[in-house]
């Protein structure tokens, strides 16, 4: 095959693969902002506040951190979500079941449920526990999910500028590449001493 001709199909396969990048990108760029909007609509559409220091500075230290660079802010993110579902949320549910989980809670409670001889007001005590604990659990289960979408979006928005750059950077070699092609010796075969 002569080096030109070589020259021309690799600068041809290269501007497909620029092109295949191109669309690739759009569409993650489509799907980042897609993703983005979602989340933030959704969330805003709940009116939820992000606690302020007043709200939190009975938590520890960890959890006051995580929720510091949000105090006050409306929620729309991703971010935002995660940090009000695993410092604030769950801060407040650890506490309230006394370092018990929702199911150990649950399990507690249909067990003394059952039981004839338990005190009726401790049967509906350790029920509005449960109920409370699986209203929190569902809650930081929803935020969690727009955390994990958020993230997606996120993702999607730094593969679509990777695809970008990729798409930008074969072009620039395919077009050096088909320059190179009419200089090159036609001629010559590839292999061959020039």
């Amino acid at each position: 095959m002569k080096r030109s001709a070589l020259d021309r199909l690799v600068s041809w396969i290269g501007l497909a693969l620029a092109a295949v990048l191109l669309v690739a990108g759009g569409l993650l760029a489509v799907a980042s902002t897609f993703i983005g909007g979602q989340v933030s609509d959704q969330l805003a559409a709940q009116k939820v506040t992000m606690p302020t220091q007043a709200a939190y500075a009975n938590l520890s230290p960890a959890d006051q951190a995580a929720l510091a660079p949000f105090a006050g802010q409306p929620m729309t993110t991703g971010a935002q979500a995660k940090a009000f579902a695993d410092h604030y949320i769950q801060a407040h549910l650890t506490a309230l079941g006394g370092g018990r989980t929702y199911g150990e809670v649950s399990n507690e409670y249909l067990k003394l449920a059952k039981d004839p001889a338990a005190d009726p007001a401790k049967v509906k005590e350790l029920g509005d526990l449960r109920q409370t604990m699986f209203m929190g659990d569902t809650l930081r289960s929803i935020l969690l999910t727009a955390y994990a979408f958020g993230t997606m979006g996120v993702i999607a928005g730094i593969a679509a500028a990777a695809a970008f750059v990729g798409a930008v950077v074969l072009a620039i070699l395919s077009f050096l590449g088909m320059r190179h092609a009419k200089v090159a010796q036609g001629d010559v075969l590839v292999g061959e001493a020039e």
